[in-house]
């Protein structure tokens, strides 16, 4: 009962109204302000700063600078090997396998389509069918910058608009299609193996996405924004590509045959950022 009353709460609430407010909080540099927040949110969820750069919570000018802090050098290892697949975020499992089709597993019991995922772009999402994914739950106590699973030449990227659901386990179980429903961003990269998608989906009081290229994604309009990348934007593996200011979720999808991933990982398992999700079929 707890549980549908959360999911009905959701429902209920001014999503968007509510993230931009927490937004222009997160956004604060008044000193009180930033402290408290920043203080608050470091003892409930035990927040490592000793691997931030700075490691020092007093140098953040915002809740959102100390949210999206960078990490020191060498405090995550990246698989250098040419055919491996990292992951792109620190973080757990939602999901991990391979499409049926265009149909990919949200949580048991819980399907979605690729082409709903992808905005409806039969084009883009037709490598993608029989291919494999891997879904990331950000929580709020991980480190929140996104970076790429292998190389990549970034060719285009998608804004769809939606809801801002929570993107936990909860959610994940009991809101039909959760991230083909929500606010997310769609990137989409040519490289050595083929197409490459990574998705950076919204959720309840995320207070943007940001990527390297472009800084904030703020669209104009609530409608889909699919823009062709003209520069010649290349990201290296384990590169950084994105952040959530407030926890979220990746996605990175793969062609059919083109991969396998590691059989130990399933559903909650704890992953970081440049660990080995799997490799490609030689």
């Amino acid at each position: 009962m707890r549980k549908k009353l959360f999911i009905i709460f959701q429902y209920c609430l001014p999503q968007h109204s509510l993230s931009r407010l927490v937004g222009l909080l997160a956004d604060s540099e008044r000193p009180w302000l930033k402290r408290q927040l920043i203080a608050l949110f470091s003892r409930h969820f035990d927040i490592n700063i000793a691997e931030a750069m700075p490691a020092d919570y007093e140098k953040y000018k915002s809740f959102n600078a100390f949210f999206t802090r960078p990490l020191k050098p060498g405090a995550r290892i990246i698989d250098p090997a040419s055919n491996t697949i990292t992951s792109p975020a620190d973080g757990a499992i939602s999901e991990i396998g391979y499409l049926d089709s265009d149909c990919l597993i949200q949580a048991k019991g819980q399907h979605y389509s690729l082409l709903a995922l992808l905005g409806g772009d039969q084009e883009l999402a037709q490598p993608f069918y029989n291919g494999a994914f891997a879904t990331i739950y950000l929580s709020p106590k991980d480190y929140h910058r996104v970076h790429m699973p292998f190389a990549g030449q970034l060719e285009k990227t998608c804004y769809i608009p939606g809801k801002l659901f929570s993107v936990n386990q909860v959610t994940a179980n009991h809101v039909p299609g959760l991230f083909s429903k929500n606010e997310r961003l769609v990137c989409y990269f040519s490289t050595d193996h083929g197409p490459m998608v990574v998705i950076l989906v919204g959720a309840m009081i995320v207070a943007g996405i940001e990527t390297t290229w472009s800084g904030q994604v703020t669209p104009k309009s609530k409608t889909i924004n699919s823009i062709d990348i003209k520069q010649n934007i290349a990201l290296f593996k384990g590169q950084e590509m994105g952040r959530f200011k407030l926890g979220s979720t990746a996605i990175v999808l793969l062609p059919a045959n083109k991969a396998k991933w590691n059989t130990s990982l399933m559903n909650g398992s704890a992953v970081m950022m440049g660990q080995t999700l799997g490799e490609f079929n030689s």
